[in-house]
């Protein structure tokens, strides 16, 4: 088919094609970062958080009305340690100080060397009142778990000791000490100066993720200090179930530990599938909120193609039945329209690619987003020259099957 006559025929009425294009070209833009954007999201949500079956996992935090002293509260944990131990379904228990994912938690300033004057990275910091590598399924990559006579008892009202061991990750390992490949009986610094308590690494873990599960390396910065502390209003208890059992024993741990106690107690279990979901759900609903508008999109970008594809059969009526008396076929009228759309398209097309790289060079250097992968402008072209061809099917077909007769009485 001869390319010219079409074109000829789109220069003298341009402003329909043009708006066409420009349709065109701003979806393609806005669909493919949108969806960039949806895959980088669900990416990050989907990371791991070093917790082995994080599906069997829960936290139980108990608040006793009434503690008493130091030993009082040592006492009252180790009995609640065992009650939880010993409800049917529970696996593994440890006392922990806050959880990954929880959204809130506790950092400090870490350096390599007491005399450094600004901190290497800021860490978590995870404090453990029984070995914590089994209940949360963490896998060591280097060293070991703590012993039982590693762990201090330290009142937080009147103590200044410190524990003198340590678990770290292998992503804040290489930060604090880069271009090493082992990091046991290292030592580390909580803060700097003179006044920098230190901990020797024991152990060093795969991955764990911070409460804030931070985007980058820094969500990754976590150090596991042992220390069964006394004088906080509540304590909790990480709790491994057996697969299947988590919400018997969600309840059964908590009736547990009222029953234990001869004190009004308040207990609050949370699963981690719900910390996950509370983590991630403003990346979720952003995800959906770009698909949404994707779909809608393609649907408005659609309608205008078979709007604009209409009008024009109807403004040529009178052209089609004298081509069509002259001898022209319903493939050749099919194929007019069909090759004119694509023209069009592929000019939005053309002109989408340019838009869509330069929306992703200004989120990369505002937003710190990823480039943006060449699939997806293929995709998004290969998905435009699809819909234009589906939607100006219709009216093409309709604009085929005028016969001559009609077409020239009715214009």
């Amino acid at each position: 088919m001869e390319i010219r006559p079409i074109l000829s025929a789109l220069l003298r009425s341009k402003t329909g094609p043009v708006l066409v294009a420009i349709q065109v070209a701003l979806s393609l833009a806005i669909l493919a970062n949108a969806l960039h954007i949806v895959h980088e999201r669900q990416a990050v949500s989907a990371r791991s958080s070093g917790l082995e079956r994080e599906e069997d996992i829960f936290v139980l935090s108990v608040r006793h009305l009434k503690q008493g002293g130091h030993e009082d509260q040592l006492a009252t944990q180790r009995r609640d340690t065992a009650a939880l131990r010993a409800v049917p379904g529970v696996l593994s228990v440890a006392n922990t100080s806050q959880m990954p994912l929880s959204r809130s938690g506790n950092y400090t300033g870490m350096a390599s060397d007491r005399k450094q004057t600004r901190s290497t990275v800021q860490s978590t910091l995870y404090t453990v009142g029984d070995p914590l590598v089994k209940t949360w399924g963490l896998k060591l990559v280097e060293g070991r778990d703590f012993n039982p006579g590693e762990i201090p008892e330290i009142d937080t009202h009147t103590s200044e000791d410190f524990p003198n061991v340590a678990l770290v990750t292998r992503t804040l390992a290489e930060k604090m000490w880069p271009g090493q490949t082992s990091w046991v009986g290292k030592t580390l610094y909580f803060g700097t100066g003179d006044k920098a308590r230190s901990s020797q690494v024991i152990g060093v873990v795969e991955r764990l993720q911070t409460p804030g599960a931070q985007i980058g390396d820094s969500g990754e910065y976590s150090t596991i200090s042992p220390a069964r502390l006394t004088g906080e209003e509540v304590v909790s208890y990480t709790v491994r179930a057996e697969p299947g059992q988590l919400d018997r024993a969600m309840k059964e741990t908590a009736e547990a530990i009222r029953a234990a106690s001869s004190m009004p107690v308040v207990t609050r279990a949370k699963s981690m599938i719900e910390f996950r979901s509370d983590r991630y759900r403003s990346d979720n609903a952003l995800a959906w909120m770009l698909v949404t508008v994707s779909v809608l999109l393609l649907l408005i970008t659609a309608s205008g193609i078979v709007g604009m594809a209409s009008l024009w059969v109807t403004q040529r009526r009178k052209q089609i039945g004298v081509r069509r008396a002259l001898g022209a076929r319903r493939i050749d009228i099919l194929r007019y329209f069909i090759t004119e759309n694509f023209m069009i398209t592929s000019a939005g097309v053309t002109a989408g690619v340019l838009l869509a790289l330069g929306l992703n060079q200004l989120l990369v250097s505002k937003l710190e987003m990823p480039r943006l992968p060449p699939e997806y402008l293929i995709g998004g072209a290969a998905i435009f020259w699809a819909l234009g061809i589906l939607a100006v099917y219709g009216p093409a077909w309709r604009a085929a099957s005028i016969s001559p007769a009609t077409a020239t009485r009715s214009a």
